[in-house]
C-alpha cells in the first residue's frame, strides 16, 4: 500500500475486520490473564521463598519460550496455523489447572498455558499489522493491546470473588474463564483470513489474491492492495535501514515496559505486601486499562511521542516514589495514588513500544524479529525477580529507577533519530 496514506478514505471496515478485532483482543486478554496466574498461584500451595521466586519467574520463562518458538514458526507455516496450536494448548491446560493440587502440577499446566499465550500474542501482533485496514491500523493495534490490562483486571476480580472459597473452587473459576474465552476465539477465527502480505512475501501471490477476494470481495481486495500494488511492491522486503537504532530502541523499551510493570504489579505484593497481592494487581491493571483508551486516537498520535512520554513519565514517577517512601509506607492512600500514576505512564509507553516492535520489520521476517525482541525484553525481566528478591524496599524502588532510565534512553533515541510509524502510515512504510 505504498503512497500517501492521506489519500485513503476513512471507511471500509468489514465484518472480517470485526471478527479479527474480537479474535485479537481476546487473545491479548488471555495473555495477561494467564501471565498473572503465577502470582495468584503463590497462595494455592505452601512453598518456601525459593519456590515462590521460581513460580513468579515461571510466567516470563515459559512465555518467552512460546514466543521464540512461535515467531519463526509463524513466518514458516503462516499466522493462522499457529493459532490452531495455541488454542489446543489452552483447552488442555485449562482443564489440567483445575486439578493441579500440587506445586509441580501447577508448574506443568501453567507452562503449557504460558507457552500458548506467548505464541498467541506474538502471532496476533504480526497478523494485526498485516491485515487491518491502513486507516485503522494504529487504532486497532493500540485498542487490542489494551485488552492486556483488562485480562489482569478480570483475573484479580475472579481471585477476589473466590478468595473466601476453597482453593479448588478458585482454580475452577479461573479455568472456566479461560475456556469461555477459548470458545470466543474458536468462533471468531472461523472468519479470520491468512495474511495476504505474508503469502505474497513467500511467493504465493496467487493464493494471496484468492484469499483476499474470498474474505473481502473483489472491490475491497483491490482497495486494500492498492489495485494489487501491495502484492507486487517489494519496498516492504527491505527494512534494513537504521537496524541498530531499531534493535536498541525496541529492546530497551520492551525490557523497561515488562520489568517496570512486572516488578510493581506481580512482584511487589508477594515480596513486600502479601496481603495486598490481588489488590495491587487489580489497581495496576485498572490504571493501565483506563490509560489505554487513548488508542481511540491512534491515527492522530505520534508513535515517537507516545514512546517518549510513557517512558520518561514512568521514570519521573518512580523517582517520586523513591523520594516519598517514608510517606507512602505510612499512608496507603499515597501508595495507591503513586501506583495509579506510575501504571498510567507505563501503559502509555507499553502501547507504543509493543506496536513499534511489530511494525518496523519486513513481513517475511516480522514474526521472527518481533519474537527475538520480545524474547530478550521479557527474558531480561526474569533475573530481576531473583536479583531484587533480597532487596529492601529502598533498594527495590531504586532498581526500578534504573529500569526506567534504560527505557527512557531507548525512547529518547527513537524520538530524536527514529522514523514516525503512526498517524495512518501504511505498514510497509513503517521503517
Amino acid at each position: 500500500m505504498g503512497g500517501n496514506a492521506g489519500n485513503l478514505s476513512f471507511g471500509h471496515w468489514t465484518r472480517v475486520d470485526t471478527w479479527a478485532f474480537i479474535s485479537f483482543s481476546m487473545g491479548m486478554f488471555l495473555e495477561a490473564y494467564i501471565f498473572g496466574m503465577s502470582t495468584i498461584a503463590t497462595g494455592w500451595v505452601a512453598m518456601p521463598a525459593s519456590l515462590r521466586s521460581l513460580l513468579l519467574s515461571w510466567s516470563p520463562l515459559w512465555l518467552i519460550i512460546g514466543i521464540i518458538v512461535s515467531g519463526p514458526l509463524s513466518d514458516k507455516i503462516g499466522r493462522k496455523h499457529v493459532f490452531y496450536i495455541t488454542m489446543i494448548m489452552y483447552g488442555i491446560a485449562a482443564i489440567g489447572i483445575v486439578f493441579s493440587d500440587t506445586y509441580y502440577l501447577i508448574l506443568l499446566f501453567l507452562a503449557i498455558l504460558l507457552f500458548g499465550s506467548g505464541g498467541e500474542m506474538n502471532t496476533i501482533m504480526a497478523l494485526s499489522q498485516e491485515i487491518m485496514p491502513t486507516e485503522h491500523r494504529s487504532t486497532t493495534m493500540l485498542l487490542e493491546l489494551n485488552f492486556i490490562p483488562l485480562g489482569g483486571v478480570v483475573l484479580a476480580a475472579v481471585s477476589f470473588s473466590t478468595a473466601s472459597s476453597s482453593i479448588f473452587y478458585q482454580r475452577f473459576m479461573i479455568a472456566i474463564t479461560i475456556l469461555i474465552v477459548l470458545i470466543v476465539l474458536i468462533a471468531s477465527r472461523r472468519y479470520l483470513p491468512e495474511s495476504f502480505l505474508w503469502l505474497a512475501s513467500i511467493g504465493r501471490e496467487d493464493q494471496a489474491i484468492n484469499d483476499a477476494i474470498k474474505y473481502y470481495g473483489r472491490e475491497e481486495y483491490l482497495r486494500r492492495t492498492m489495485n494489487k500494488k501491495e502484492l507486487e511492491d517489494r519496498e516492504d522486503l527491505d527494512k534494513t535501514k537504521h537496524l541498530g537504532l531499531k534493535i536498541f530502541s525496541t529492546l530497551t523499551t520492551a525490557f523497561a515496559g515488562t520489568t517496570g510493570f512486572g516488578l510493581i504489579a506481580y512482584v511487589l505484593g508477594p515480596v513486600f505486601y502479601p496481603g495486598l497481592v490481588a489488590l495491587i494487581l487489580l489497581v495496576s491493571s485498572v490504571a493501565a486499562f483506563g490509560t489505554g483508551f487513548i488508542g481511540f486516537f491512534g491515527e492522530r498520535i505520534s508513535r515517537r511521542s507516545m514512546l517518549l512520554w510513557g517512558n520518561v513519565g514512568a521514570l519521573v514517577f518512580t523517582i517520586i516514589t523513591y523520594v516519598t517512601i517514608s510517606s507512602w509506607t505510612r499512608y496507603l492512600i499515597i501508595f495507591w495514588f503513586l501506583v495509579i500514576a506510575l501504571n498510567a505512564f507505563v501503559q502509555l509507553g507499553y502501547l507504543a513500544e509493543d506496536t513499534l516492535k511489530s511494525e518496523v520489520w519486513a513481513t517475511k521476517s516480522r514474526g521472527t524479529l518481533t519474537a527475538i525482541i520480545r524474547f530478550l525484553g521479557i527474558g531480561l525481566y526474569i533475573p530481576t525477580i531473583y536479583l531484587t528478591a533480597s532487596y529492601n524496599l529502598n533498594q527495590y524502588i531504586l532498581f526500578n529507577i534504573i529500569v526506567w532510565v534504560i527505557g527512557s534512553a531507548g525512547a529518547i533515541a527513537w524520538f530524536l533519530f527514529g522514523k514516525e510509524t503512526g498517524k495512518g502510515i501504511p505498514i510497509e512504510m513503517a521503517d
